[in-house]
């Protein structure tokens, strides 16, 4: 399951060259895995609200071609890996008009407690476990 995340390039985002800078790159992440979570029925804040956090563990990003201000990034999102204390979430950024390749990403983060505690979702909360069980299964039907 690939999930697109579209917004315009904003002035502020470019360096002096008049290309995205690279700290932009993982803002956009962060963008398209909210919306990636979300289209499986739970926002950020709700899952912080019951009690757990997606802390990033690690980032990645391989930056292919340039994007300017006044471009579209098309952000596409997919579950590389889910287990039940954390998630491995890849990217690809493309200027939408260009149909270009951008960059590539990947963030891994854990399943924590609010006090930042590794934890087993489906033991910590199993009720949320399920709800997201769907998300699960869509990564599963897209290994190889």
């Amino acid at each position: 399951m690939i999930i697109e995340t579209r917004f315009p390039v904003r002035y502020a985002e470019t360096d002096q060259m008049g290309v995205v800078h690279h700290s932009v790159y993982p803002v956009w992440f962060e963008c398209g895995r909210t919306d990636f979570i979300k289209y499986f029925g739970i926002s950020y804040d709700e899952l912080e609200r019951l009690g757990l956090m997606l802390p990033l563990m690690r980032l990645s990003c391989e930056y292919k071609s340039p994007i300017r201000y006044g471009e579209t990034a098309l952000v596409k999102t997919h579950l590389i890996e889910g287990t039940k204390t954390r998630l491995i979430v890849g990217y690809e950024v493309y200027c939408e008009e260009r149909n270009s390749l951008c960059a590539t990403g990947v963030t891994e983060h854990a399943w924590t407690a609010t006090s930042l505690k590794p934890v087993n979702i489906s033991k910590y909360k199993p009720e949320l476990y399920e709800r997201l069980m769907p998300m699960y299964h869509a990564a599963a039907h897209e290994k190889p």
